[in-house]
C-alpha cells in the first residue's frame, strides 16, 4: 500500500530561523511553508519538515542524505557557503573529508546547526 505513496522526511531543530537558513540559503532547498510548529521544504520532490522541538537528539548517525553526481564539486560549492564535512577517526577519507566505500561509493558527512549528520552520496 505506502509502495505509491510520498515519503516525507523529518529532522528536528531547536531554532527554526536557524535551520531554515540553512537549509534554504546555504543547501538551496524551496520553502514550501513555515509556521512555530515546522519548516517546510522541497527537497527534489521530496517533502522534508524541519520540526521545532526543545531539544534535539543526536543518535550519531546519518538522519539525512542527498544522492549526487560529482562528489568534489558539490563538496567544494558546500565548503564555499561554509559547510564543513566531518572527519571519523579510523576511516579513509581524502583531503575534501570524502570516504570511499569497499564498492566504490563515495560518501561525505556534514552536520546541520543542530548538530543532525547529512551526508551526500555518489554511486558507482
Amino acid at each position: 500500500m505506502l509502495a505509491t505513496s510520498d515519503v516525507i522526511a523529518f529532522a528536528s531543530s531547536t531554532d527554526l530561523a536557524r535551520a531554515r537558513a540553512f537549509y534554504e540559503a546555504t543547501l538551496g532547498l524551496p520553502v514550501v511553508d513555515a509556521n512555530p510548529y515546522a519548516c517546510v521544504f522541497d527537497a527534489h520532490g521530496t517533502m522534508l519538515r524541519i520540526t521545532a522541538v526543545a531539544e534535539v537528539a543526536h543518535p550519531g548517525y546519518t538522519v539525512l542524505g542527498w544522492r549526487v553526481t560529482g562528489m568534489s564539486e558539490t563538496v567544494a560549492h558546500l565548503e564555499s557557503l561554509g559547510v564543513v564535512f566531518a572527519r571519523y577517526d579510523g576511516m579513509a577519507q581524502d583531503g575534501q573529508g570524502v570516504w570511499t566505500s569497499p564498492n566504490g561509493d563515495r560518501v561525505a558527512w556534514f552536520t546541520d546547526p543542530d548538530g543532525n549528520v547529512l551526508s551526500l552520496t555518489e554511486f558507482t
